[in-house]
């Protein structure tokens, strides 16, 4: 049966480069969301892959362009519809925003008749994830903020947890859905979706990439669309709960603790400077987890968030090492 996108009929065993027109700019530039559509000639999944919602999250791109070039792949069953950039005029201007300073993750289900922002995402929802059974949205650290490979979803849903298990990334976060997300929209359509948050804005990191890459292809496995390829198992840990922990003065920073560390209730994460080198304060755990966010720039205003920590119910010293088994499998030393 085939696949109908925009105005291309997409056949069984097909693979297609299209585009889908959106809308005009005021200088007559036609703005159009590429996709990459392969199909099985075998019946199964449809499945969803998207970056650069957010127009400086660049790592998502790339991963996407090592699927697409990836020469061991087979699509043995299903259909896999790729989508290196969903909000392209933030891209042209490497801008997490759309012209009216809206987040498109915020403009789900969109209109076909409203702004800019609004159509792209009618346009994506409409023609990409409806069709689709399942979703992979990727997505990286604010400007200037780093996030540690991680799984955001809904993780009370069982098939949707098995896909977050086996993307094979230390922590998974059980994330509230927020209105006019890509995800709410999504799960409303009846589409399972993992958002992977990893790296910073407007960089690419080779770990988030290759972990990203590596993910997908264990989900699409999972899903019984590619050939199972021998692949260490990371472990996952779930936490229910997370927050940002802010600055309690205005100031410089000077970190105490890393990406990825394990803190301990009360622990100094880091000192709060003037620019005479004054001490203004300090910015201390409110209890024990994981540091999955932080800030990278080292000035701040009071009540700025800094380190973005998670709670498990598990000792935190395992979640490290996990994180630690993460690097050595995606970075080896021979690689």
């Amino acid at each position: 049966m085939n696949l109908r996108i925009g105005d291309h009929d997409i056949a069984p065993g097909q693979t297609l480069q299209l585009k889908l027109p959106v809308a005009k700019l005021y200088t007559d530039t036609d703005v159009s969301i590429p996709v990459y559509v392969r199909r099985a000639k075998k019946a199964g999944p449809i499945v969803f892959v998207s970056a650069a919602i957010h127009g400086d999250e660049l790592n998502g791109i790339e991963i996407i362009r090592r699927l697409m070039h990836d020469q061991k792949f087979r699509l043995l069953n299903g259909t896999l519809i790729l989508v290196p950039m969903v909000n392209v005029y933030g891209v042209l201007n490497q801008s997490r925003y759309m012209p009216d300073r809206r987040d498109l993750n915020r403009c789900f289900p969109g209109s076909q008749k409203g702004s800019l922002a609004a159509r792209v995402a009618n346009t994506f929802l409409r023609e990409v994830v409806t069709h689709c059974d399942y979703g992979i949205d990727l997505h990286t650290g604010a400007i200037h903020r780093s996030n540690l490979p991680q799984i955001r979803a809904n993780l009370a849903d069982e098939q949707t947890l098995r896909i977050a298990e086996e993307f094979g990334v230390p922590v998974l976060l059980n994330s509230d859905l927020r209105d006019g997300s890509l995800r709410e929209a999504a799960v409303e359509n009846g589409t399972r979706i993992l958002l992977y948050e990893a790296g910073q804005a407007l960089r690419f990191d080779e770990l988030s990439i290759r972990a990203g890459v590596r993910g997908i292809l264990k989900v699409l496995a999972e899903l019984q669309m590619v050939r199972h390829r021998k692949r260490k198992k990371i472990v996952p840990f779930i936490a229910n709960k997370s927050e940002w922990i802010r600055c309690s003065a205005s100031g410089l920073l000077h970190e105490c603790v890393k990406l990825g560390a394990n803190v301990e209730k009360g622990q100094l994460l880091a000192q709060i400077h003037s620019p005479m080198g004054t001490s203004l304060g300090q910015i201390v755990a409110s209890r024990a987890g994981i540091v999955i966010g932080k800030q990278n720039i080292p000035l701040a205003q009071e009540g700025d968030a800094i380190y973005h920590i998670a709670y498990f119910d598990e000792e935190p010293e395992e979640i490290v090492e996990h994180i630690e088994k993460l690097q050595d499998v995606v970075m080896p030393e021979s690689a």
